[in-house]
């Protein structure tokens, strides 16, 4: 018996990816988290405008993602009797939407001198990267390059907007905390793209994993897992303090667990891929948790 179609709603939920936005608030608070721990006082107002004009960003480049999808595959996005044009106008609009608003929110910002010069600056880099992953002529998605995008924009430059936000300039910390989590987030990505690896070939989108090939993928995404717990004991060399090096650490046992599915896939065992999935989210998760624990609760 057939599965019924998912109506237009499921479909904006999955392009929205809820499970990334909420990643990248968490993400976003580490930069709050960092000026807090500097000893400043966090501007409320500020500080949810510049989470909602991430989010507005990231919504907008997953629409638009889709929406240049749309063309090759129309039959997979749309319920039956749905025109694909219909289907493709509601989601550029979501997605001009979300940059008008952003663009709004920008404005008030500077205007009101929360935004300074250098913050402007940056959140305009934080735009470019978003829009070219998502747009001709770079459409960076599927060039084997998204996935690294996504993860400076996710990891690094999120922390540092709202970082510059607060203080307006960016601190050693920011840089000290989040580097490690980029290697998580490509690591997370890699473990979530082995399943649809044949139907991502299929389609002829050139994914990091695809790009690499599968079992140099794999051990690839062992490698930057064993980096990103290396770099966050590093950290405390570089003058990171301990009390905030050891919280994120907490999700090494997750992480050393993750390591241990590659490897008894890549040496044959049954495929387990949604227990790996949680597993890759779990240490992500888990590490971003514990480091804006240690931020926000000092």
């Amino acid at each position: 018996m057939n599965e019924p179609a998912p109506t237009f709603s499921q479909h904006l939920i999955r392009i929205a990816h809820p499970w990334v936005l909420l990643l990248s608030a968490g993400m976003y608070a580490l930069g709050g988290g960092v000026a807090d721990y500097l000893g400043y006082s966090i501007n409320w107002p500020v500080y949810l405008v510049g989470l909602a004009m991430l989010i507005l960003l990231l919504l907008s480049s997953y629409f638009l993602r889709e929406y240049f999808d749309l063309p090759a595959l129309p039959e997979e996005r749309r319920k039956p009797g749905e025109p694909p044009r219909l289907l493709r106008l509601g989601i550029l609009q979501i997605a001009a939407t979300c940059l008008t608003v952003g663009a709004v929110l920008t404005v008030m910002l500077f205007a009101q001198g929360a935004l300074s010069p250098e913050g402007f600056l940056l959140l305009g880099l934080v735009v470019v990267m978003g829009l070219a992953y998502a747009i001709p002529p770079l459409r960076l998605a599927y060039s084997g390059y998204g996935e690294l995008i996504m993860a400076v924009l996710l990891a690094n430059m999120a922390p540092a907007l709202s970082l510059m936000l607060q203080i307006g300039e960016l601190h050693r910390l920011i840089a000290l905390i989040t580097f490690p989590l980029t290697f998580l987030y490509l690591a997370t990505h890699l473990a979530i793209s082995m399943p649809r690896y044949a139907e991502e070939e299929r389609k002829g989108r050139r994914t990091m994993l695809l790009r690499m090939g599968w079992q140099r993928g794999m051990s690839f995404h062992n490698l930057l897992i064993l980096l990103a717990f290396l770099l966050m004991g590093a950290a405390a060399l570089l003058g990171l303090p301990w009390r905030l090096t050891w919280p994120g650490l907490l999700a090494l046992p997750v992480g050393l667990f993750q390591i241990w599915q590659v490897v008894a896939i890549m040496n044959g065992a049954p495929t387990r891929w949604r227990l790996l999935e949680l597993t890759a989210g779990a240490t992500l998760g888990l590490a971003v948790y514990f480091l804006n624990f240690a931020l926000w609760g000092g």
